[in-house]
């Protein structure tokens, strides 16, 4: 599916073209457990506090306990990654997803649930910093914002999957949640296998004096008459290949590392995770009428927004470009926010209009915010530091999910619903004059033609 958007390079044979959609596709895999290991919770709640009669701040600390792991695991990616290579990092994530999904679904406390969560969570953060960047370094420059997006469909895939895993097992017994959770180990066993066939980051490889190995996956990557001239443009940007912390806090990568952490905050701290965790509580418990089964249904349209707007989102991603998208999302977002406001402060507002602004802005997300920041903070760096400059980024892409995860159902209480959406919604705004006034357009150029762009 991914593959029908797109379109082969000139310079990139589509047979080799389908090669990289191919190993893009097995690495997205990751984004998939992602997605469904972080949003499933949105479903399990409503029986997880049922069987250990959990108060909000429980709640809470469950919810958020994958996002602590998720922090740790991105903090940690730029010296696994770095030190291992891409993809036997990757595997490393993908063996921990398979035990820490385990450990969820036989779970006897609420405790052990957690701790579960949390290695998950580890996985996933190592994931969340390698995917894109795996993905980066293995794309043709014309493709590359359409490839690496893939890895947010996969995401959204995942949440949606949670979702209807979560109403289809609502109504099968009070431990359903189990299922719910472990269904998640058939993928991450796919995933241990796929990432035996797929070879180490030819940029990897050659940055760490494997040149000749290097030269082998580029052969298979963009031909064989292609791989000498795609040779000679790495080896000088990878030649610091160990470049240090000092290196990313350096002068010249001011202004990408603010874009990229600006990115990273901004657009978790605009509270989407807010209605992707919680939005079955949200609905069953604040909207008139509404049963915990209809609020698994609307969590699962509210998926297909989600699922629908990133799929726009591929097929526009190499053809508006970077900047237009955001700032058509960010947009969006505080207009959908506003609507959300006013509808949930109206007692006579329709239940299908709160619904509608909460899906509006759900797809106005999904259509940039979601995957373009992944984009722009995997190919806006050098070789040598983008390990652990996208590590920094993702990090603190966590901690604004932590942010919001940890303290949504805090706020509502202290604020309403109301005054906690009004919050996302002046933070959506913020990110439109951030965009505008600081996020280059990387559309088109190559790793090295971003690389130099910052030094003039």
């Amino acid at each position: 599916m991914p593959a029908l958007s797109i379109e082969p390079s000139p310079k990139a044979p589509s047979r080799s073209l389908g090669y990289v959609v191919f190993l893009a596709t097995i690495v997205a895999i990751s984004g998939f457990l992602l997605g469904f290991n972080t949003a499933v919770i949105n479903g399990v709640l409503v029986f997880l506090r049922a069987e250990f009669t959990l108060s909000n701040t429980s709640t809470e600390i469950a919810t958020s306990a994958i996002l602590l792991g998720c922090l740790f695991g991105a903090a940690g990616a730029s010296l696994i990654g770095d030190r291992l290579g891409r993809r036997k990092s990757l595997l490393l994530a993908a063996v921990l997803f398979v035990a820490s999904t385990l450990l969820c679904a036989l779970a006897q406390s609420v405790t052990a649930f957690s701790v579960g969560r949390l290695a998950g969570g580890l996985a996933i953060g190592l994931s969340s910093v390698l995917t894109p960047v795996y993905i980066t370094e293995i794309a043709p420059a014309r493709n590359r914002g359409t490839l690496v997006s893939m890895n947010q469909m996969a995401i959204v895939i995942g949440i949606l999957a949670a979702y209807l895993v979560d109403w289809a097992l609502a109504g099968t017994g009070p431990r359903n949640w189990r299922w719910m959770v472990g269904l998640a180990d058939i993928p991450a066993i796919v995933l241990v296998f796929g990432l035996l066939g797929v070879p180490e980051s030819p940029r990897w490889l050659v940055g760490h004096g494997q040149r000749e190995e290097g030269r082998k996956v580029l052969a298979r990557l963009f031909g064989s008459a292609e791989a000498d001239g795609k040779l000679l443009q790495l080896e000088p940007a990878s030649g610091d290949a160990q470049g240090a912390w000092k290196d990313v806090f350096a002068a010249r990568m001011r202004r990408p590392l603010t874009v990229a952490l600006g990115l990273a905050i901004l657009c978790q701290i605009t509270g989407v995770n807010a209605v992707l965790y919680y939005g079955s509580i949200l609905i069953s418990e604040h909207l008139p009428g509404q049963t915990a089964n209809t609020a698994l249904f609307a969590s699962v349209l509210i998926g297909l927004a989600n699922l629908i707007s990133t799929l726009l989102a591929m097929r526009f991603l190499d053809r508006w470009g970077r900047r237009p998208m955001l700032l058509t999302a960010c947009g969006g977002m505080a207009i959908s926010l506003a609507i959300l406001v006013f509808t949930f402060g109206n007692p006579n507002a329709p239940v299908a209009v709160i619904l509608g602004s909460i899906m509006s802005y759900t797809a106005f997300f999904a259509f940039a915010m979601g995957p373009v920041p992944w984009v722009v903070i995997s190919e806006i760096f050098p070789t040598s530091i983008r390990g652990r400059a996208a590590s920094l980024a993702t990090s603190v892409l966590w901690t604004g999910t932590l942010l919001v995860t940890f303290t949504f159902l805090s706020m509502i209480r202290a604020l309403g619903v109301s005054g906690t959406f009004a919050i996302y919604g002046i933070l959506s705004a913020i990110s439109f004059v951030f965009v505008w006034k600081m996020v280059p357009e990387t559309r088109g150029k190559s790793l090295e033609e971003i690389q130099q762009s910052w030094e003039k």
